[in-house]
């Protein structure tokens, strides 16, 4: 029966740590890896990346000019028609519903219903976007394609 006080990783999972500056053959003797000398050599010796020794650094060099679109960029979360059927026949489906039935998780801008798969309830669905597959597929059993937060 496994147990808390026999459990171990599996052989070759864990390594003992490299012992630095065991002598020349050891193959991290005499400098212990760090090269000859400098500031990487001393011990306590941490420099931040892109640091380039005082020089001005290749991003402030660079100009910076354009746009960059990514803050304005809208995301939505996928769902397929298919998985709504796990609503009940005649429901409203709303966002709120959707993520408290786990069928989409994590930060977006809205959800967007997509038309894969086979809906087989007449549903009141009311999402940020719909494909047009989507769209025709609820209303065609007589259901509603809501857009909301626009």
């Amino acid at each position: 029966m496994m147990r808390l006080h026999n459990l171990k990783p599996r052989p070759g999972a864990k390594h003992r740590r490299k012992r630095l500056g065991a002598g020349e053959s050891s193959g991290r003797g005499k400098t212990s890896g760090r090269g000859g000398k400098g500031q990487s050599a001393r011990s306590g010796s941490s420099i931040r990346i892109g640091f380039e020794g005082g020089q001005m650094p290749l991003i402030r060099r660079l100009p910076k000019r354009g746009f960059n679109n990514a803050s304005h960029r809208v995301e939505y979360l996928p769902v397929n028609l298919d998985v709504l059927n796990r609503f009940p026949d005649g429901s409203v489906v709303d966002e709120a519903a959707i993520r408290n039935a786990g069928l989409a998780n994590g930060r977006s801008s809205g959800i967007k219903i997509l038309g894969t798969g086979e809906l087989k309830q007449k549903l009141t669905v009311k999402a940020s976007a719909f494909s047009a597959s989507a769209k025709e597929a609820i209303t065609r059993l007589g259901g509603t394609a809501e857009v909301v937060g626009k």
